[in-house]
């Protein structure tokens, strides 16, 4: 699987669920001008799954005062995603999630994306940063079993709207509210000496 990193994010369009209802054509490009988390997840109704939809429902509010929108995507139908939307937290479900959540349905979306498990015909744990250009600035992707951290892709959009803000690069384990480096031999030497 090829690297997306630096390239724009692959198009689709296609049907989507938020809240209560439908959007037929579903395209990330509505968002240009924002940053984008477009996660996928292997399947609805499942085990892991729901615990990442809540947990990034519950950073929602972090990520959009970053002008971040987030987006989540899996195989299943927009049926599918519209009763698990309908089925109540305690009872394994995804009540009160509120970001849209793409049906790839065809698998094409998660096979652009390389997060496709052939084997098992469902996405791995796969997350993208998209700037407000459409550039892929970061990925990751988890296998079946390993749930991600909601922190470290909030971290890494801080990073990134750090970098465009003031032009230094982010060290190992960088939070915001931290210094950052200049991209040069003189910065890393400059941000050693002040450890």
């Amino acid at each position: 699987m090829a690297s997306l990193v630096g390239k724009k994010a692959p198009h689709f369009s296609a049907k989507a669920v938020q809240k209560d209802r439908v959007i037929e054509n579903f395209s990330l490009e509505n968002y240009l001008g924002h940053y984008v988390i477009f996660f996928f997840y292997p399947l609805d109704f499942t085990f892991v799954c729901p615990t990442e939809l809540h947990a990034f429902q519950s950073k929602l509010h972090e990520f959009e005062k970053r002008n971040a929108r987030v987006v989540a995507c899996s195989i299943d139908s927009h049926f599918s995603h519209f009763a698990w939307l309908s089925t109540p937290k305690k009872q394994g479900g995804i009540l009160g999630v509120e970001y849209p959540i793409v049906s790839d349905i065809q698998k094409s979306i998660a096979k652009d994306y390389g997060v496709l498990c052939q084997d098992e015909g469902i996405a791995y744990r796969g997350v993208f940063l998209i700037d407000k250009q459409g550039i892929v600035r970061h990925q990751t992707i988890n296998d079946l079993p390993i749930g991600r951290s909601i922190e470290e892709e909030l971290r890494s959009l801080e990073a990134l709207i750090f970098f465009e803000r003031n032009g230094e690069v982010c060290p190992a384990d960088w939070r915001e509210g931290e210094k950052g480096m200049k991209p040069s031999f003189d910065g890393v030497k400059d941000f050693f000496s002040n450890e």
